[in-house]
């Protein structure tokens, strides 16, 4: 009897150092991974609107695109903010996640920019051009140069289209192809460069004035709130998402961004 109440003391306190150790999930939080212009500046404006329902939003800034998916794919965060459809799709075949969309939040059409000319028809011959190197960016810079007749591809309406794709450039072009956060900085280095409206407008650069070529407030590549299958759905996602696309939101990406972000919704 005496090895017994032995026993069962020693299981409650391990009961009870289990009970201490282990992380508290708080159902008021609800953690939302982005880069920082625009989408944490968005979601700054959405913090006090999901406030006043109950929710906590925490917003975790990253300066990579891969981060973001990978913590969100691993449960170290809820969400994440930063993304188009092409891109998601990508990342979920290579990496073999299965990452969701939630919502349609916003546009940022993407441009070409030049720190030595300020037109595209002073881009000489055997420039030197700088792209994102990620799949779904690189072929959106790519279709952008196509559809100015810079370059001619295969298939202009190929989404995942590569330099492999390239059928004619006559101006003799020199891509060389890197990360999407180090495109500012070769401005100074390189003719042109083809930069997401994320980072340009982080280096200070006016898509709507800078640009020297730009897409239209057609663009599909929509930039989306991301989740997993598991909380989609969560009341919490939820209540975001319609805080994202709500006429307050949508009135502070038009008188904020001038038409360097447009709303999608």
């Amino acid at each position: 009897m005496k090895l017994l109440h032995v026993f069962l003391a020693t299981t409650l306190i391990l009961l009870s150092l289990t009970a201490c150790s282990a992380p508290k999930q708080d159902d008021h939080v609800l953690t939302v991974a982005a880069t920082a212009v625009p989408h944490a500046e968005i979601l700054k404006q959405v913090k006090p609107l999901l406030a006043k329902q109950g929710v906590d939003l925490q917003i975790r800034v990253f300066a990579d695109y891969v981060q973001p998916n990978t913590q969100v794919a691993e449960k170290n965060i809820d969400l994440n903010y930063f993304q188009t459809r092409p891109y998601l799709d990508a990342f979920n075949r290579e990496r073999g996640t299965d990452l969701v969309i939630v919502t349609g939040v916003h546009i940022e059409p993407f441009g070409a920019y030049s720190h030595k000319y300020t037109s595209i028809d002073r881009l000489p011959d055997g420039a030197s051009v700088t792209l994102p190197n990620d799949p779904s960016n690189n072929s959106r810079a790519l279709l952008l140069l196509a559809k100015h007749g810079l370059i001619t591809l295969k298939d202009p309406s190929n989404e995942m289209s590569t330099l492999k794709d390239v059928t004619a450039n006559p101006k003799h072009l020199k891509f060389r192809e890197l990360e999407a956060a180090m495109l500012p900085r070769t401005l100074d280095e390189v003719d042109m460069a083809l930069i997401n409206t994320n980072y340009a407008l982080a280096a200070g650069l006016n898509p709507t004035k800078d640009a020297l070529l730009i897409e239209d407030k057609d663009s599909p590549y929509v930039n989306y709130l991301v989740g997993r299958p598991d909380n989609r759905n969560d009341p919490r996602v939820q209540k975001l998402a319609k805080a994202l696309t709500s006429p307050e939101i949508r009135a502070f990406i038009e008188q904020q961004y001038h038409g360097a972000v447009l709303p999608a919704f």
